[in-house]
């Protein structure tokens, strides 16, 4: 029903403001990291990625974090929350990618033993206390600043060239599909706002009940990567 079901996420403020933070944030992703970074795409990541190959879709706009869109071979797609494959420093703003992040939190932990830790849907996993009150974590590689996943944070803003670029591309389409999500964010539910002002057709994929889906031209209801896959097929 697009409700979180975890306790609430790192807030942005709260990130800039305290190091405490910082260390259970990258405590928690040196954990979850290894298989969050396993995830593949599915068929609806694959669906989309042949749709815009064969030009019947020309542009993505996606809320996710886990850059599947892209390994599913789609090309132009926006952000709006980036993307935890990066990271940015919060000193210099120079970007690293992830994986090099990783590999130097494990030298600076050497006594880090990898265990059953439970991932969360965020990309990190639970850990006790006293784990994380003995991680040293990461700091920038040009300047020694403190690094930040580079996404948005809970508190925070989508940047607005981001939006604006996004909103553009709703306002070159005829019509706006919105697949696998609850738009009970705000950041994505205004895309949809825009293409209903623009008498756009809005067609929506989704389990489970959708923000605005009242105005939508057809909602189909179900699993998203069955029903875009099945779409695909049937538009061959």
């Amino acid at each position: 029903d697009g409700a979180w079901q975890r306790p609430p996420p790192v807030q942005y403020r709260d990130y800039l403001d305290h190091a405490h933070t910082r260390r259970r944030f990258w405590a928690r992703s040196l954990a979850g990291w290894r298989w969050f970074s396993q995830a593949r795409p599915n068929a609806g990541h694959t669906a989309l990625a042949a749709w815009e190959a064969a030009g019947r879709i020309s542009q993505l706009t996606t809320q996710n974090v886990d850059r599947l869109l892209t390994r599913a071979g789609s090309r132009e797609i926006v952000e709006l929350h980036g993307a935890l494959a990066e990271s940015v420093c919060l000193a210099c703003g120079a970007l690293e990618d992830r994986d090099a992040v990783q590999a130097r939190m494990r030298a600076d932990n050497p006594s880090w033993i990898d265990g059953p830790s439970p991932m969360a849907p965020d990309g990190d996993a639970d850990l006790p206390d006293e784990l994380v009150r003995a991680f040293t974590a990461p700091t920038c590689a040009l300047c020694a600043g403190p690094l930040k996943p580079n996404v948005v944070l809970f508190g925070h803003n989508v940047p607005r060239p981001t939006v604006d670029r996004a909103f553009a591309m709703v306002d070159d389409a005829d019509a706006l599909l919105v697949a696998g999500t609850s738009l009970a964010v705000f950041s994505g539910y205004r895309f949809l706002r825009r293409a209903v002002e623009r008498r756009a057709t809005v067609v929506i994929v989704n389990r489970g009940p959708v923000r605005g889906e009242e105005h939508a031209t057809v909602k189909l209801e179900g699993a998203t990567g069955e029903l875009l896959s099945a779409l695909a097929r049937a538009l061959t």
